[in-house]
C-alpha cells in the first residue's frame, strides 16, 4: 500500500543518514583533538585510568623539580666538603714538615701561621656551603628529598624520600638553642620538682610545685623532664617551645606533654597536675602544682624530675679540633700529626657520603624521567586516535553520506509517483 502521509523509505534513509552523520562527527572529533577518548562520555573506564595516569605525570614533574633541587643542594655540600678535604691535605703536609727534626721553632711558627689561615679558609668554605637556605656541613639532623610517588594496588599514594644526613665540618662551636637564662624580658628559669609522697596516718595529700619564672626564649628550645612512679615505670618526656615563648608557654607545653603521655599510656591514678599561668607573662611566674592523692598507707611515691633545657648548650663543630693544632714547637707538631688524620678522614667520609647521595638522587631523577615517558606512552596507547584509520573512516563515511543523501532524495520522490494514478 502506498501513502502520501507515511513514507517508510524516507524514514529508513533518514535514520541511515543520521547514523552516518553521527559517526562522521565522532571521526572529525578524533581528527581535531587527536584523541579517540577525549572525555568520560567516550569510555568512562579508560578515561578514568588515563586521567589518573595524567595526574601522576604532572606529579612526577614536581618530583623531578625536587630531585633537581636536592641534587644541587647535595652537590654544593659535596664540592665544599671536597675543598675542605683538599685544604686538610695541605694542612697535613705542613704538619709533616713541622715534624722534621731539622726545622727550627722559628720555621714552625711560619707553618703555624699558614695552618691558621687554612683553618680560617675551611671555616669560610663551610659557612658559604649553603643552597636554598640549606647548609649540610653545619649542625646535625638531616634533610629529606622527595624522590618518588608510590601508588599501591588499592590506589593509595605515598611519597618516597631520600634522606641526607648532615656532616658537620664546622670549625667553631655551634649553639643549637638558647639556654634558659637572661633575656631582654627578664630571667626565664625553672625550679621545683622532687618527691611527692602520700602522707600516711592521715593528713594532707603530697604536693609539689614547679615554677617557671616570667620571661621569654630567644630561640627555639627543647625541654625534657622525668616522671618516676614507685613500683612503676620511669618516663622521659620531651617538648619544644618556639622562640619568643613565655613562661606560660613552657608551662602549658609541659602540661600538654604530660597529658599526651597519660592518654597514650593510661592515666596515672590519684595524680593530678594543675597549670596556673601568670596574668602577665613578662612579670608573673607560671606554676604547675602536682598532687599525689594515693590512699594513705599505699607507700607510693611519685618523683617529678627537674625540668631541664636539653637543647641550647654549645656543641663542638665537627672540625673544631683544628683550633687546638699548634705546630710552633716540637711537642705541638707531634700532637698535631696524631690529630690531623682523624679530621682528614671525617672530611673524606663526608665527601664520599655526599657523592653517593648525589649519585643516587641523579639516578632517581633519570628513572623518574624515563617513568614519565613510559606513562605518557601508556596514556597515548589508551586515548590517542589512530589518524591513519580515522582518515580512511572519514573518506568512507563521506561516500556513505553522499549515498545516504541520494537515497533520501530518491525516497522523498516516491509520493510524487502517486500523481500519475490520478491523471
Amino acid at each position: 500500500m502506498s501513502s502520501i502521509l507515511t513514507n517508510n523509505s524516507a524514514m529508513v534513509a533518514l535514520d541511515t543518514l543520521r547514523s552516518i552523520n553521527t559517526k562522521m562527527a565522532d571521526v572529525q572529533s578524533e581528527i581535531s583533538t587527536g584523541k579517540k577518548i577525549a572525555n568520560s562520555t567516550d569510555n568512562a573506564a579508560i578515561w578514568s585510568i588515563a586521567t589518573v595516569m595524567e595526574s601522576d605525570v604532572k606529579s612526577f614533574d614536581q618530583v623531578s623539580d625536587s630531585l633537581n633541587l636536592g641534587s644541587a643542594t647535595v652537590g654544593v655540600a659535596r664540592n665544599a666538603a671536597n675543598s675542605v678535604t683538599e685544604k686538610l691535605q695541605d694542612m697535613k703536609a705542613l704538619i709533616v714538615a713541622a715534624n722534621d727534626p731539622s726545622v727550627t721553632d722559628a720555621d714552625r711558627e711560619k707553618y703555624q701561621t699558614d695552618i691558621i689561615e687554612m683553618r680560617e679558609t675551611i671555616g669560610s668554605i663551610v659557612d658559604a656551603a649553603a643552597f636554598n637556605g640549606q647548609n649540610l656541613l653545619k649542625g646535625d639532623g638531616s634533610i629529606d628529598v622527595l624522590s618518588s610517588l608510590n601508588r599501591a594496588e588499592d590506589g593509595t599514594v605515598t611519597a618516597g624520600k631520600v634522606n641526607v644526613v648532615r656532616q658537620d665540618l664546622s670549625t667553631t662551636a655551634e649553639v643549637t638553642g638558647t639556654p634558659i637564662g637572661a633575656t631582654e624580658a627578664g630571667a626565664l628559669s625553672i625550679s621545683g620538682g622532687g618527691t611527692i609522697a602520700e602522707i600516711d596516718g592521715g593528713g594532707a595529700n603530697g604536693t609539689a610545685t614547679l615554677t617557671v619564672q616570667a620571661g621569654t626564649l630567644d630561640q627555639d628550645s627543647d625541654f625534657s623532664f622525668e616522671l618516676a612512679i614507685e613500683g612503676g615505670a620511669t618516663a622521659t618526656l620531651t617538648f619544644s617551645v618556639d622562640a619568643g615563648g613565655t613562661g606560660n608557654d613552657v608551662a602549658a607545653a609541659f602540661n600538654q606533654a604530660l597529658t599526651d603521655y597519660q592518654t597514650e599510656n593510661g592515666a596515672i591514678a590519684d595524680f593530678t597536675a594543675v597549670v596556673n599561668e601568670g596574668a602577665d607573662p613578662a612579670s608573673d611566674d607560671a606554676t604547675i602544682v602536682f598532687t599525689n592523692s594515693a590512699a594513705n598507707g599505699s607507700n607510693r611515691d611519685i618523683t617529678i624530675g627537674s625540668l631541664t633545657n636539653v637543647e641550647g648548650a654549645t656543641t663542638a663543630g665537627g672540625l673544631s679540633a683544628l683550633n687546638e693544632l699548634d705546630v710552633s714547637d716540637v711537642a705541638g707538631a707531634t700532637s698535631a700529626l696524631g690529630q690531623i688524620d682523624a679530621l682528614l678522614q671525617k672530611a673524606i667520609d663526608a665527601t664520599a657520603l655526599f657523592g653517593s647521595k648525589q649519585k643516587r638522587i641523579d639516578n632517581q631523577n633519570e628513572f623518574v624521567s624515563t617513568l614519565k615517558d613510559s606513562l605518557k606512552t601508556g596514556i597515548g596507547a589508551l586515548t590517542d586516535a589512530n589518524l591513519e584509520e580515522a582518515s580512511a573512516r572519514l573518506q568512507s563515511l563521506q561516500v556513505q553520506q553522499q549515498l545516504g543523501t541520494q537515497a533520501l532524495s530518491i525516497a522523498n520522490q516516491g509520493p510524487q509517483q502517486l500523481l500519475s494514478l490520478f491523471q
